[in-house]
């Protein structure tokens, strides 16, 4: 460990530039982590700061929120502009193995849905375990208990958290993020975000959701896409203080350099092993809302969240087919190896919308409407029980997005409180 606190901020720069692969030549190259020699508009994550946030982990004992996501940008502080080639080299560190090679006291790693790694299915539970790579334990946040227990703060000064989110209501991290301020907050331990672009900021949109009709998939009376990034909604938690009895955590954010809500980000690595690209990514707000269904959006083929179908959709409609199979990321996805009729959405066209004419429309077209709905599960993930009621009575998508602007409205108001970025 360094213990000489006023040469350690120095020192951390060296090394992580090392460990980037670079070649110390003089201070430019030796400042390359934290971009000072990079063009103002450059943007940069909250990880690649990491003269703002070293020092505040010097002699402390840290526990980190993190999956495959977590990475320091080895050139930029954002996503690259290309893939690399096969001879370069990778294009990021994990944040977890930079830290360990400054020699931290990384005491264990808390791990969200799909793991640590990011290879478990959706919904498939996470076990604890001992990290192969760096042999630090693995505490699941998302196998027997969703909230960090006090004997797993136990020890810890600090506690990282660093998640890619996608800023959709249903997508699990924030309420990874919810229980950890929460129980953190409960034990006396400051939490340090990290934090990173949302690929859907840029809207608000969707249905709000009704509270008695909270849970792990929907925790916060908001609309389903938030356009907010996991620091700005850290800072919603507490103010608007969701924590249990109203508490609130002592959190630091390390914002985003030159980042705006219309700042478009393509991300560099899965954020969730079904959301595999771009397309995926803002498709699934809308695509989403199948998991609620007993229609396929896509799980099981290479294009995940572009496609929807099922075997009772009507082939006379639908002349996209597809059979799902076993493949990463989905063990047993709906209608495992049958075949099935639906729309295939690889080159659809959307911005900043939440759509629902595809459920309409499969809704409709349906050989048996009552085998479309798993109704709790689709009122977890609407986050209403209208919804469903309004397809299931015909409504068109004009009339359903009407009703959903009062609550949109209300949120703007209650957001713009907490804003990091314009």
């Amino acid at each position: 460990m360094l213990k000489n606190t006023v040469l350690f901020p120095i020192m951390i720069a060296i090394v992580i530039t090392i460990s980037c692969g670079s070649k110390l030549k003089n201070k430019k190259e030796e400042n390359q982590m934290d971009h000072a020699d990079t063009p103002d508009s450059t943007l940069v994550v909250g990880a690649n700061q990491t003269k703002d946030y070293l020092p505040m982990l010097v002699n402390k004992r840290i526990g980190i929120v993190a999956n495959q996501t977590s990475v320091i940008f080895k050139s930029g502080g954002s996503s690259p502009t290309k893939d690399p080639e096969p001879s370069e080299m990778e294009p990021y560190t994990h944040i977890v193995d930079s830290l360990l090679t400054l020699n931290l006291n990384i005491k264990k790693v808390f791990a969200p849905e799909h793991g640590f790694r990011g290879t478990a299915d959706a919904g498939e539970a996470v076990k604890d375990g001992v990290d192969a790579r760096t042999k630090l334990p693995i505490v699941s946040l998302y196998g027997k208990n969703r909230k960090p227990k006090p004997e797993q703060l136990e020890g810890l000064d600090i506690v990282i958290f660093d998640i890619q989110d996608v800023g959709v209501r249903f997508y699990t991290y924030i309420s990874t993020l919810h229980y950890v301020m929460e129980a953190c907050a409960q034990a006396g331990i400051p939490v340090l975000i990290l934090d990173r672009p949302n690929p859907n900021g840029h809207y608000i949109d969707g249905p709000s959701l009704d509270i008695e009709n909270k849970s792990f998939v929907g925790m916060h009376p908001i609309p389903l896409v938030h356009g907010m990034t996991i620091g700005e909604y850290a800072h919603m938690i507490n103010g608007e203080h969701w924590l249990e009895n109203g508490i609130s955590c002592e959190i630091t954010v390390v914002p985003v350099k030159n980042y705006t809500h219309q700042t478009p980000y393509s991300l560099p690595v899965r954020p969730s092993p079904n959301l595999p690209n771009d397309q995926a990514i803002k498709l699934y707000p809308s695509l989403g809302l199948f998991e609620g269904t007993n229609i396929n959006a896509g799980r099981g083929t290479e294009h995940q969240f572009q496609c929807y179908g099922a075997p009772f959709l009507d082939q006379a409609v639908f002349s996209f087919t597809y059979t799902p199979v076993e493949n990463f990321g989905a063990k047993n996805p709906k209608h495992k190896e049958i075949k099935c009729y639906g729309e295939d959405l690889r080159e659809e066209k959307l911005y900043g919308e939440v759509s629902v004419k595809w459920l309409i429309k499969a809704y409709r077209n349906a050989s048996d409407t009552s085998k479309v709905f798993n109704r709790a599960n689709f009122t977890r993930h609407a986050g209403t029980a209208e919804l469903q009621k309004q397809i299931e009575r015909g409504w068109t998508e004009t009339a359903i997005r009407a009703t959903w602007r009062e609550g949109i409205e209300d949120f703007k108001k209650q957001r713009a409180k907490y804003l990091i970025y314009p």
